[in-house]
């Protein structure tokens, strides 16, 4: 049996600080994903749930959206891959006897860790207005209670329809119906804190808002550029194509104010030389960034490949792009002395990286959050596209953008309408497909949609998965804005902070899991997702569900549906619960790219969706063509006495997810409030290793944002920059910092100052 949830909360301010690591995976990552698989799911589910993680007839890992290859190992699955599967399969439940036994005051002063690992939800609870603990309640009142708080509204516009990437596209395409049939655009999601800036650049650009690439243009890439990401531990599956690609003979150049393990070396558990031996070694050169100074680094290069004979492919600018010229002068104007002081990099390595594009004829170029949130972002990852382009490097094999994406489907729920800004032709399909007209105005992204809760415009806050507190920037005012609501309703599969930071009154709508079985009277269902690549597939749970009472995401929304729209709605709401099939059908007519969805879904592997660059270099942009653009060369402004803090995760994490508290890769266990700090900067403001202190955040509004008592670790990060996890330091961001364009949160780009420690933690 697996062993009981923790009755503590663990102490989190005590860590201990050891050499980071250079490596890996390895024998170390295939023992703790065992251990804690079998501490949560037992031995003989933790053999029948990991042999069908990432396969064909199994179900999608929950832990990210890396793709699958042809050909799936039998063990096609990480360390954290076996940590997110093990969080959801596990046998810990949380019943009603649970929150009769824990008011909410006192769950809202534990650890999202402990309110984590108390196990899975198994049925609908409510917080009545005024009480002290959330008690059991039906599903028919629940979906009452909701309908009748929506009818009461003044507008529609007084919803907001929150959703995680965790989503299947059935799931997310009834939501995103059921929200514009309500009369709404209200539909913030995951992707406005992390990838709204690649979006909002790459459809500028290239016209479509995504990647270019599939996993086989990886093994066929000559460099890959690997910027502000890392995979080791955020996109573990991703080193074992690296693995591959530098087999094939690509060179890797990594670009990252830290030096990470999985990007220096990797030890990979699928054979013999990742487990025993020594691994494969995967950067061939390190550029240790300043932090926020990339757009810097992609215009030098730009610089360098104009001014190299033969460097420009005026073929293909001449034949596919637009802005060449304004652009190449811009780049050919830029001083040097500015580069230096924005990427805090000796010009020689930036030389000796020009020297490997020069010689490389296709380049892939990924990134992550660490191009995503600053404040020009959007400028960064266009000028990302202007090296790509220059060098005709997007439409052909081994070549593209791969902006790399976190959540197992957040993609496909953009895909699929979850969009606070549709297209015209996404809404007229809609209104087409099911004869009502959808709302045209614009609605509320995720820092919208806080500044709207906590100005008295949205009083109804319905989040379908997530952690939207832990998750969102300016902690104290989120929380504040969460409050202020009438209602908050969260569907879940596991215990959050969201669900003891609540409007006046708050559902918990208990859900199916990725690994759980989902029988309708229709028979067994499956749901599909696509991957960062644009590949979709389905996904089939194999385990009895923790609950009888327990009711799938499709069926949640089918039936809130029918509760808040009447029973006069034309939409078949009860087919659509019953077989997700009629849901696929309907969306093949409206979703470009899902034509005969049902047939192409049930294909081993599942199919491909057009991407115009990469697939015939058109490019459906504003002007029909690839778009070169002039970005100005900022870089954030940090005061004398100041560090710039960027948010992370650590190893024992997948975003607000905590699975422990050691950060193995980074040599630290026991704890979470860390700031990892460059020895050299430590010493200039007196930071002692091992001291603790307060991290204060400044900005131009003059709030005091503390995150107190973090110990100071010294660090090899770039000078001038420091790092600490998150949600711990999600308070830090404030609400109105977010970048141009995007609106993303800017968690990359905070500046702090140090203050005597508060000591508490």
């Amino acid at each position: 049996m697996a062993k009981q949830a923790p009755q503590s909360d663990p102490a989190q301010d005590a860590p201990e600080v050891g050499a980071p690591q250079h490596a890996a995976a390895g024998l170390t990552a295939v023992a703790k994903s065992l251990q804690m698989a079998g501490e949560q799911m037992g031995v003989r589910r933790t053999l029948a749930t990991l042999r069908k993680v990432n396969q064909p007839d199994g179900f999608d890992c929950p832990g990210c959206a890396w793709p699958e290859p042809g050909r799936t190992h039998t063990a096609e699955f990480c360390e954290n891959g076996a940590k997110a599967v093990a969080e959801e399969a596990t046998e810990r439940r949380i019943t009603a006897d649970f929150f009769a036994a824990h008011p909410v005051a006192e769950l809202a002063e534990r650890s999202g860790y402990w309110l984590g690992q108390q196990g899975r939800l198994t049925e609908p609870m409510l917080l009545e207005e005024g009480a002290t603990h959330y008690t059991p309640v039906s599903w028919e009142r629940a979906f009452a209670i909701v309908a009748d708080d929506l009818k009461a509204l003044d507008t529609p516009d007084g919803a907001a329809f929150y959703t995680s990437g965790r989503t299947s596209n059935e799931a997310a395409f009834t939501y995103q119906l059921f929200a514009r049939q309500l009369g709404t655009n209200n539909l913030p999601d995951c992707s406005n804190m992390c990838h709204e800036s690649s979006g909002s650049a790459l459809t500028e650009t290239l016209g479509v808002g995504k990647g270019s690439v599939h996993l086989k243009d990886l093994y066929q890439a000559d460099l890959i550029i690997v910027a502000g990401q890392n995979p080791g531990t955020n996109h573990p599956r991703m080193l074992s194509a690296l693995e591959r690609a530098k087999r094939a003979g690509a060179k890797v150049v990594s670009v990252n104010p830290l030096p990470e393990a999985g990007l220096e070396r990797f030890k990979n558990p699928q054979n013999a030389r990742g487990l025993v031996g020594v691994g494969t070694k995967l950067t061939d050169l390190f550029l240790q960034i300043r932090l926020g100074g990339d757009l810097a680094l992609f215009r030098a290069l730009n610089q360098l490949v104009l001014a190299a004979e033969g460097g420009v492919d005026h073929e293909f600018i001449a034949e596919h792009c637009l802005g060449y010229e304004e652009f190449a002068a811009e780049a050919a104007a830029t001083e040097r002395a500015e580069v230096l002081a924005a990427t805090g990099l000796p010009w020689e390595q930036i030389e000796e990286l020009a020297e490997l594009v020069l010689a490389s004829e296709k380049i892939i170029v990924c990134w992550a959050m660490g191009l995503t949130q600053h404040k020009h972002a959007v400028p960064t990852i266009r000028e990302v596209v202007n090296f790509l382009l220059l060098r005709g490097n997007v439409g052909r094999p081994g070549a593209g953008v791969c902006p790399v994406r976190g959540h197992s489907n957040v993609q496909g729920d953009r895909t699929m309408g979850i969009f606070e800004r549709p297209s015209g032709a996404f809404l007229d399909a809609l209104a087409k497909e099911f004869d009502f007209e959808p709302p045209r105005e614009h609605g509320l992204d995720s820092v919208d949609t806080i500044r709207a809760m906590r100005d008295g415009r949205v009083k109804v806050f319905f989040a379908m998965g997530g952690n939207f507190v832990a998750a969102t920037p300016d902690t104290l005012a989120t929380e504040a804005a969460m409050r202020g609501c009438r209602l908050t309703v969260h569907v879940s599969t596991k215990l959050n902070r969201s669900h003891v930071v609540t409007g006046a009154r708050a559902l918990i709508l208990p859900t199916l899991g990725r690994t759980d079985r989902d029988r309708t009277a229709a028979g067994l269902q499956f749901v599909s997702v696509e991957d960062s690549m644009s590949m979709v597939h389905s996904s089939r749970g194999g385990l009895k569900p923790p609950s009888e009472s327990l009711l799938s995401e499709v069926a949640i929304v089918c039936r809130l549906a029918r509760a808040a729209l009447g029973p006069h709605n034309p939409v078949p709401w009860e087919e659509f619960a019953e077989s997700y099939d009629t849901i696929r059908d309907r969306i093949s007519r409206v979703v470009p790219g899902f034509e005969d969805f049902n047939e192409k879904v049930r294909r081993p592997g599942g199919f491909v969706l057009p991407h115009g660059p990469r697939d015939h270099r058109t490019f459906p942009t504003a002007t029909g063509r690839a778009n070169f653009t002039v970005n100005p060369l900022t870089a954030p402004e940090v005061p004398e006495g100041r560090l710039l803090l960027q948010t992370l995760r650590s190893h024992d994490q997948y975003n607000t997810t905590v699975y422990g508290l050691d950060d193995r890769y980074r040599g630290i266990t026991g704890g979470r409030r860390v700031v990892l700090v460059n020895p050299a900067d430590a010493a200039e403001f007196g930071l002692v290793e091992g001291a603790y202190t307060d991290l204060v955040s400044e900005w131009q509004d003059g709030v005091e944002r503390r995150a107190p008592h973090f110990r100071v670790v010294h660090y090899p990060v770039a000078r001038g920059g420091a790092a600490a996890y998150y949600p711990e330091t999600n308070v830090l961001v404030p609400l109105d910092s977010t970048a141009d364009i995007s609106n993303t949160p800017t968690s990359k780009a905070v500046v702090i100052r140090f203050e005597p420690d508060s000591g508490d933690s």
